[in-house]
This record gives C-alpha cells, sequence and structure tokens, in this order.
C-alpha cells in the first residue's frame, strides 16, 4: 500500500474511533459505542506502525545534524 493510502484509512479510523466516545459521551449512547471505538483506535494505531518512515533511518539522522 501506498503512504498516501495508510494516512487516509489512518484518519479514517481515528475519527470513528473519537467519534465513538464523543457520541457516547456527548449524545447518551449505549456504553456499547465503546467497543468499536477502542477497536477503531486500535487500527489507528496500527495503520501509522505501517508507514515507512524515513526519519527513523540512521542515514537521514546523520544528514540533519
Amino acid at each position: 500500500m501506498t503512504t498516501a493510502i495508510l494516512y487516509i484509512l489512518a484518519a479514517i479510523a481515528e475519527i470513528a474511533g473519537c467519534f465513538s466516545f464523543w457520541a457516547w459521551l456527548r449524545l447518551d449512547k449505549s456504553p456499547v459505542w465503546i467497543a468499536p471505538g477502542m477497536v477503531s483506535l486500535a487500527a489507528f494505531a496500527w495503520l501509522l506502525t505501517r508507514v515507512d518512515s524515513e526519519a527513523s533511518r540512521p542515514e537521514t539522522v546523520s544528514q540533519c545534524e
């Protein structure tokens, strides 16, 4: 997958997860809304780990100094 697709999917997962918690707290939705929110936020974190980071490579860091 490309980096752009991963970022888009991660953004959707973050928004969905945050919305589910917000809906539970502010809209008085059922606590059942928390479960998909937790899954969405876990997917958000996992998707971000799939992105290749150029900044984490030693040769890139040494060039910045």
